[in-house]
């Protein structure tokens, strides 16, 4: 699970309930003059309710490593006031699409697929890798993404965009079959009772998760083994923001700004390494 700290960057359907803060609303705080802001901007940043460790809600409250970073991150920009609320992953991509959310992370850099959307500065670092059952494993190598897959199903986050341009002709073609759900939980149970072949997915969040499946007993007698195939390639995760809202935050470049500065101040001053660290070390 530690691997991915060394990989700090210079790098989705959901029905869930109602968005929950994070975060109590942050109260004023001093400026960087010494004066108390007198009229932070209300900004509300929605957040992935279901990737855990990176972003996921959990007894009503938001909880991850972006969620603890993004946290710290608007601490240091005392003129807002800064709500994390959890969101179904494709519910927050069409509120940035329509215009009608401000942003939402951790999405990874898709501009083709989605171009309402502008990005912050990287924040981190993910591995991407493929995990399958073992009786998969035992059939034939599975080397070379994607074509020692063909005639899979690989399961996936909904509104995931990762498996890159071969995966996606692929599918296309009917070679490979891409079958999204929920969440990685959700995968990852599937794959155990052998309803998908193999999940693609970030290294950290996959390990992150068997851990708790088998920590509250949530394997099934008889369930499969399940094993990483192989790495494929590291995505940054951002902080995305609309670019369709036609003026209705009229905030949104100087919040772009300040925040890109307070990212780059906290990789060099270590603060997102020793959050990353801290959570993994100490879950939840």
């Amino acid at each position: 699970m530690l691997a991915m700290l060394a990989m700090l960057a210079p790098s989705p359907a959901r029905a869930a309930p109602a968005p929950a803060p994070a975060f109590a609303p942050l109260t004023p705080l001093a400026s960087a003059d010494g004066s108390v802001a007198s009229a932070q901007i209300a900004v509300t940043i929605y957040g992935d309710d279901g990737y855990p460790p990176y972003s996921y809600l959990e007894n009503g409250e938001m909880k991850g490593i972006y969620t603890n970073i993004i946290h710290a991150a608007v601490k240091r920009m005392p003129e807002y006031r800064v709500s994390l609320q959890a969101i179904p992953w494709k519910r927050g991509l069409v509120k940035l699409e329509t215009g009608e959310g401000f942003a939402l992370y951790p999405p990874y850099l898709r501009p083709a697929e989605r171009p309402y959307m502008d990005y912050s500065d990287s924040i981190l670092a993910e591995q991407l890798v493929v995990y399958c059952s073992q009786p998969v494993i035992e059939r034939r190598p599975r080397k070379v993404w994607p074509d020692d897959y063909a005639g899979l199903r690989i399961g996936l986050n909904a509104g995931f965009l990762s498996g890159g341009k071969q995966f996606d002709q692929a599918v296309r073609d009917g070679q490979l079959s891409a079958v999204p759900a929920r969440s990685s939980r959700t995968n990852l149970l599937k794959l155990m009772k052998g309803r998908i072949d193999c999940f693609l997915n970030d290294r950290s969040s996959i390990v992150w998760e068997l851990g708790r499946i088998h920590h509250e007993g949530l394997a099934e007698a008889g369930a499969l083994a399940v094993a990483e195939t192989i790495a494929l390639s590291a995505e940054q995760g951002y902080l995305g923001y609309t670019n369709r809202d036609a003026g209705r935050f009229p905030y949104k470049q100087d919040f772009i700004r300040k925040f890109n500065a307070v990212i780059k101040e906290m990789k060099q001053d270590g603060e997102i390494r020793n959050t990353i660290e801290h959570f993994l070390r100490a879950p939840g």
